[in-house]
């Protein structure tokens, strides 16, 4: 199969074939990202790396995957080690990075941004988020990991639960889901609920969503229950945001008795217990090592 895409973008730009193929690549390359493997066909490739927001997995993950594939990496990891703090327009420097580089990976606290640098360079580039908008490479991470454990996507029954309204990861998760044959259950406060539009557009590809506030409504119908934490960085309102903090916390009382795996894109602040972590329900750290090998997969793909 061809891969025609030339940008990561956005998950609605690619269809469920798309998706199946990304993923089917990620499998060859999780023993090169465990080092069973080595790979050099990035050999003396250059990946650009600008983040203008905070990252860890995301940023490492990608580092990982180009080197663990022979290429090497340039760019920054924050706003304030690069010229911006100087008054540099994103314009001048994704030109400049992007003449340097063989590909170029970009988060950005705006929405948008990603579309609006890819048509400005020659290069690909790949979102790394933008602002409340998309994180498809990490909603290629999240199939994959489904995929890895339960063996399939197709009837599954997944339940989103916490920051709805500004997480971006939930938004690329529930476009993608919606390629797919599953039963989706969203989890909020009020005050977080998915965006209408979301709503609209999932309903239009004929996705029945069960909408609830109330975690316990829906464990015992879920295989999946995927947590996102109360982004206290996207609150446009501090005490908005004093009066949501800890509306949920998943810890292995509340799991005890089902057999629901509980996925996280993390970083996590109280909504998962530690008490968790080292439980059979617990699957978010492995969920984190999956980005090594699909961004290797997304890296081979785009680069030549």
């Amino acid at each position: 199969m061809a891969f025609n895409q030339k940008d990561i973008i956005s998950i609605r730009d690619f269809d469920k074939k798309d998706i199946e193929y990304i993923l089917k690549i990620a499998v060859k390359m999780e023993p090169i990202a465990r080092s069973k493997q080595s790979s050099d066909i990035l050999f003396g490739k250059l990946l650009g790396m600008l983040f203008y927001e905070p990252s860890t997995r995301t940023r490492l993950s990608f580092e990982a995957a180009m080197k663990r594939l022979g290429g090497s990496t340039v760019g920054f990891a924050e706003a304030g080690t690069s010229s911006a703090t100087k008054g540099e327009n994103l314009t001048d420097t994704v030109r400049i990075v992007g003449d340097y580089s063989d590909a170029v990976v970009i988060r950005h606290n705006k929405e948008g941004t990603a579309r609006f640098v890819a048509d400005m360079v020659d290069v690909p580039v790949i979102n790394a988020g933008d602002g409340a908008g998309q994180h498809p490479t990490q909603t290629l991470l999240d199939l994959f990991t489904m995929k890895r454990i339960f063996g399939k996507i197709d009837d599954l029954h997944i339940s989103l639960l916490g920051d709805l309204k500004y997480g971006r990861t939930v938004h690329s998760l529930a476009y993608a889901l919606a390629m797919f044959n599953v039963d989706v259950n969203f989890v909020s406060p009020r005050e977080l609920k998915m965006p209408n539009e979301i709503l609209h557009d999932l309903g239009k590809s004929g996705v029945e969503v069960y909408e609830t506030d109330d975690i316990k409504e829906v464990l015992n119908k879920t295989d999946i229950l995927y947590v996102t934490r109360i982004q206290k960085e996207r609150f446009p309102d501090p005490q908005e945001y004093s009066r949501i903090k800890g509306a949920y916390t998943i810890d292995s009382k509340l799991l005890e008795g089902t057999d629901v795996i509980v996925m996280h894109p993390l970083p996590r602040v109280d909504e998962i217990s530690h008490d968790v972590d080292n439980t059979k329900y617990g699957k978010y750290f492995e969920q984190a090592f999956y980005g090594v090998p699909v961004r290797m997969a997304l890296l081979k793909l785009l680069i030549r």
